[in-house]
């Protein structure tokens, strides 16, 4: 009967363990496109960004920037093991709104779907990570 449960228990460690790896390696891999990529140019070269538009719906300069800095906050928190949800949930937003925006206002709709598979990989991102936004929350109300 021990050895039964020995067994259970160390199947059910292993796939936690690949999980928790690949978890890890999609956080850091997307947080860096995210940093440097996505985020980092739309605050290093935001004028040149709106001027170089191909659409004719041209995008606030304010909102490139904010939009920018909402992606690099994301890029770096999908790193901290705290802010690995929060940031997933910000991100999967953010990612979200784009494909809406690239299918209904840019009239891309061909961009629409690469967004849309981040949203999912940040949403389960969100999910696996969950823990973490109980831990923050507690640390919070301290």
């Amino acid at each position: 009967m021990t050895a039964i449960t020995a067994t259970q228990t160390t199947a059910a460690v292993r796939p936690g363990k690949i999980r928790n790896r690949v978890l890890w390696t999609l956080q850091i891999v997307l947080g860096l496109f995210f940093i440097i990529a996505s985020g980092g140019p739309k605050l290093v070269i935001p004028q040149t960004l709106v001027e170089n538009n191909a659409t004719a719906f041209s995008i606030p300069l304010a909102l490139l920037v904010f939009i920018g800095l909402a992606e690099v906050a994301g890029g770096i928190g999908l790193m901290v093991p705290r802010l690995t949800a929060a940031a997933a949930i910000g991100l999967a937003i953010v990612t979200f709104l784009a494909a809406g925006f690239n299918a209904f206002l840019a009239g891309t709709p061909e961009l629409a779907p690469f967004p849309l598979v981040l949203t999912a990989i940040f949403a389960w991102i969100a999910y696996e990570r969950r823990a973490s936004i109980t831990a923050l929350r507690a640390l919070i109300k301290r």
